[in-house]
């Protein structure tokens, strides 16, 4: 039996890494069990909302991102055939955040500037190659054993927070639903070093065309002048194989900019998408964050952007219940405040968000396109849809929740 932490994290993702650093620094003990021997490396997520850098600010981690991220004040929404349908202007919004733009760094770049900032809590570890398989529940704690190099080990703790991604063991072991769907459709990644920006793109822009859409993100990568990633949807029936092979890659990417020269691709891969919440964040001394809470598809960056509000909001009252400040039954107001916004903002609008591209219907599309133009005809509605794109309306909303 190890020393006993008063809070265990399951997960050294960023929302793992996060709760631990926002719980060590209200002088909560906590451990971080992560499967993996070292940080992984994501190639997915690594768009990041106002308000997530605001959260993340005043731990020095958002001007540590600044250092090497890309800034992304305007995006766009596109057809494949109209070309610009609207674009987004975050500057109109500078008076309701500091932090008026998206920014653009990949996931496994943030992971080691939230560890170098846990590492200066002594009552904080974080333990690699530290596989949770069981958790069970006791009167007053939580038992959780972890697959290690030396064998199986069990840690005790009066809190567990599950942040273990989408298929997380914690989730299954207090038995919590996770509903919703998985969509038809998988997504392939292909990073170019091919500069988009001359061809009129903005460094974050959304593709619209009934047979393959596309989504464009710049990010830093190893430095200037960074990559490219652009997403393409893939057809149920087309094999894993053929898509990642070089001429599959290289054909959606000439359909997607045709140019006389081949593209020169540095990552690609691919994946499936799901669209689910978990049917409770809290049971008992377990709780629920991140992916291992709710799962959406990327179009908009609600998921990761998410799992940071969640931990944010969790590590502020399950600090007052640690230290005896607050009943634990402030705990679900957490439950209530974030599972609300998952269902009514991550879920609806990343589901609206994706079907705005996939459209197969002229008239719908042509509808969804004069609706967005509308919205962007005049200043209270363009500040409208930019308070629900940037996330800022979700965390006002889980605000008001009592």
């Amino acid at each position: 039996m190890q020393k006993k932490p008063q809070v265990i994290v399951a997960g050294a993702g960023p929302v793992g890494l996060l709760t631990a650093l926002a719980l060590a620094e209200r002088d909560v003990s906590v451990i971080v069990l992560e499967s993996e021997p070292a940080l992984t490396i994501d190639l997915r997520a690594g768009t990041y909302h106002p308000p997530s850098l605001e959260l993340m600010a005043p731990y020095g981690i958002t001007e540590e991102m600044h250092k090497t991220a890309i800034k992304v004040p305007r995006w766009q929404i596109r057809d494949r055939r109209q070309g610009v349908i609207v674009e987004w202007d975050l500057g109109e919004i500078a008076d309701l955040t500091p932090y008026p733009y998206r920014l653009h760094l990949e996931q496994h770049r943030l992971t080691p500037i939230i560890l170098s900032k846990l590492k200066a809590f002594p009552h904080a570890e974080v333990r690699f190659s530290h596989k949770v398989v069981d958790a069970s529940q006791t009167g007053d704690g939580v038992l959780v054993n972890a697959e290690t190099p030396g064998g199986t080990e069990i840690f005790q703790a009066d809190w567990v927070v599950g942040s273990d991604g989408g298929r997380s063991t914690v989730r299954r072991c207090v038995d919590v639903g996770f509903d919703g769907f998985t969509w038809d459709e998988r997504f392939v990644v292909a990073s170019t070093t091919y500069d988009y920006a001359p061809h009129g793109y903005t460094l974050n822009a959304y593709l619209a065309d009934p047979e393959e859409w596309a989504a464009l993100f710049k990010m830093p990568d190893d430095g200037p002048p960074g990559i490219w990633r652009v997403i393409f949807p893939v057809p149920t029936e087309e094999e894993e194989a053929l898509t990642l092979s070089e001429e599959m890659v290289e054909r959606r990417m000439q359909r997607f900019l045709p140019r006389k020269e081949r593209y020169q691709i540095k990552y690609k891969s691919i994946y499936r998408v799901h669209q689910r919440v978990a049917k409770e964040f809290r049971v008992g001394r377990v709780l629920l964050a991140g992916d291992a809470a709710h799962l959406n598809n990327p179009m908009g960056a609600f998921g990761l952007n998410g799992g940071i509000h969640d931990s944010f909001n969790l590590t502020e009252k399950l600090a007052k219940v640690c230290r005896g400040e607050a009943d634990p039954s402030l705990l679900d107001l957490y439950v209530r405040q974030r599972r609300t916004v998952n269902l009514e903002y991550v879920q609806e609008h990343s589901i609206r968000n994706l079907k705005r591209l996939n459209e197969k219907s002229e008239e719908k599309r042509n509808a969804n396109f004069e609706e967005l133009r509308r919205q962007a005809s005049n200043r209270e509605s363009r500040r409208q849809f930019m308070l629900v794109s940037s996330m800022i309306a979700s965390v006002r909303r889980a605000n008001a929740i009592a």
